[in-house]
């Protein structure tokens, strides 16, 4: 037969422990009449008596000592339950995914790899892409977000580092068309740039306030089209300083400024950020950033 409530039953297993209704009512943090009245429905609805009632207090019958042993098998495996579920909370295991916007991988690469060698069960997911992935669903765990620091209300926002960006050419470029010496020399130049005539990254706002639109021959949604462009030898363009300056087949021709660079920011769930897993990739991701001799 089915019980409408558990809670009869975990009253009749606190007062066998206990011996007394008022025991079992500390214990339970209920009143003693509630105890009793719990016990009084449940005695009816099996049709028998679990307690000889005296003096002193209640001592299990035959049906009592029968169902407190269930009782205490289910007492028992909850314990055992929640000290797996308690357990596995503090393993650093199964799916972690970590989004970003692109051309972040030298600094993300470091950290993921030290991630995995010292949390072998983690399965990484590293998705780069520049839409902002929206946590409360569950589309990853960690996002690294450029620009102004993000306000979603159910998120924690850390500051990771700066990301510094320089202009660049391809040595062909150079010999065809030379480096510009200075700001004012810009204007004879030819430059990579973005698809729309203003980009969210600061350094094509300044781009796009510096020369003339015409000047930008060569536009593209995709860094990496971008990138591409400019080791061809199209133009001048914008690169993140960690990445460009270890590529072969690129000049800096004008170095980072602090116009150009963008706060990067690490941003959780406020219902996972205090979470084992969570917490070890924030720390690789932290201690990456701060080992990098160019960011930050």
């Amino acid at each position: 037969m089915g019980f409408d409530s558990w809670d009869e039953i975990r009253t009749a297993y606190q007062v066998a422990r206990a011996g007394t209704v008022s025991g079992a009512a500390e214990v339970l943090g209920v009143h003693h009449a509630t105890v009793i009245r719990h016990i009084d429905a449940l005695e009816a609805r099996l049709g028998a008596r679990l307690f000889q009632r005296h003096p002193r207090g209640y001592t299990p019958t035959e049906a009592g000592r029968l169902l407190l042993a269930v009782a205490q098998a289910t007492d028992d495996q909850f314990a055992q339950l929640g000290a797996r579920i308690a357990g596995a909370g503090e393993e650093v295991s199964g799916e972690l995914i970590i989004t970003s916007l692109p051309n972040l991988s030298a600094m993300v690469m470091p950290a993921l790899a030290r991630l995995s060698a010292e949390h072998p069960a983690v399965r990484l997911r590293y998705i780069t892409d520049p839409r902002v992935f929206r946590l409360e669903y569950g589309e990853a765990h960690v996002a690294i977000r450029a620009g102004a620091r993000p306000t979603e209300p159910d998120n924690v926002v850390q500051h990771l580092t700066e990301r510094q960006t320089a202009l660049y050419a391809a040595p062909a470029y150079i010999a065809a068309h030379g480096a510009p010496a200075d700001d004012a020399g810009l204007a004879r130049h030819r430059f990579v740039g973005p698809e729309a005539p203003e980009g969210r990254a600061p350094y094509h706002r300044w781009l796009a306030a510096t020369v003339a639109r015409d000047s930008v021959v060569f536009a593209s949604n995709e860094n990496d089209a971008q990138r591409a462009a400019i080791m061809a030898g199209l133009g001048l363009g914008f690169l993140p300083v960690l990445e460009a300056r270890g590529q072969a087949g690129l000049t800096e021709v004008m170095g980072p400024r602090p116009e150009w660079s963008a706060p990067l920011w690490l941003v959780t769930h406020v219902d996972l950020h205090r979470t084992p897993k969570v917490q070890a990739a924030l720390r690789a991701l932290k201690e990456a950033a701060a080992a990098c001799p160019i960011e930050g």
